[in-house]
């Protein structure tokens, strides 16, 4: 339970720490989703892009931008455009129902949407301005960056459950969630040669962990399609085949999985109670983790 802080902090945003880590691996491989691959440069520049495009519709600090999204490396790009335009993301999961989304609608305001063709009539009925993030107008804007967004600049609103009553947005800025990652004590260092999986949903807090541990720090982020996520076998198979070193998971779900293969794989859990057997099935000869995870927190 370190909480204490040893050392003064810098405030450093997320798009600032990102733009350091094109600058030094641009070539490198930053995102892979079902036989698609993304470099640093690439991502980069995609998201420049779709950030353009959110500016060009008044989108700026102190914004709100409504994500509609499955898992996918178009996902990545709009996330990666909303930071760099200086507003907040506000992930939406395409599984709620239509109560859950015109509520975080409305009580996070957003004036703009971004997402696919076939989820944009989730959006019908708002004062929104959607955007298809596969429109080829998108890909004749300048690539080049805007000004960095500031550190205290909003990253993204979360909601929470709402199991002990309403669902509150929780607001979390650029500079929590580049700490983050900042002096962790996790049993194993964070670096360009690691392989993450991008497993769960955009509207959980976890995806903020598996995103940027692995973006902000050179690795690799492998998207898990939606239909693989929900099959055991084949999410072990992608694991396996992908070669991942960084496996985030909640304890029910990693309990359904093999670890054959996986020896060299380190386990991040959270989120919900760990029982005793996971840990002795898991954690023999690898690093092994609980973050637990409240939203409020940055996770934790």
């Amino acid at each position: 339970n370190g909480s204490a802080l040893g050392r003064s902090v810098r405030p450093v945003s997320v798009v600032g720490l990102f733009a350091a880590q094109v600058a030094r691996t641009p070539g490198a491989v930053a995102v892979r989703c079902e036989g698609r691959s993304l470099t640093y440069q690439e991502l980069d520049e995609a998201a420049n892009r779709l950030a353009r495009v959110l500016a060009g519709r008044g989108v700026g600090r102190g914004g709100v931008v409504a994500l509609l999204f499955s898992r996918s490396a178009e996902a990545i790009v709009a996330i990666l455009a909303v930071l760099k335009s200086g507003a907040a993301y506000l992930p939406i999961d395409p599984a709620l129902p239509a109560a859950r989304v015109e509520f975080m609608v409305r009580d996070a305001a957003p004036r703009v949407a971004i997402t696919t063709a076939d989820l944009a009539g989730r959006f019908e009925g708002f004062e929104l301005s959607v955007i298809d993030v596969a429109d080829p107008a998108i890909a004749t804007q300048p690539s080049t960056a805007l000004e960095l967004p500031a550190p205290s600049d909003l990253a993204h609103i979360i909601y929470t459950s709402g199991t002990t009553g309403v669902p509150k947005g929780v607001a979390v800025t650029q500079h929590n969630v580049a700490q983050l990652f900042d002096d962790l004590r996790l049993g194993f260092a964070l670096s360009g040669e690691q392989v993450w999986t991008q497993f769960h949903s955009y509207a959980f807090d976890f995806s903020v962990w598996e995103i940027w541990g692995a973006l902000l720090h050179g690795g690799c982020l492998v998207v898990v399609p939606d239909a693989v996520s929900r099959s055991p076998e084949e999410f072990h198979a992608l694991l396996v085949g992908e070669g991942v070193t960084v496996l985030t998971q909640t304890p029910s779900a990693v309990g359904l999985l093999p670890t054959e293969g996986l020896e060299g794989t380190a386990l991040v859990i959270g989120a919900e109670p760990c029982p005793p057997e996971l840990v002795d099935r898991w954690a023999p000869g690898r690093v092994m983790v609980n973050v637990y995870g409240p939203t409020e927190t940055t996770m934790w």
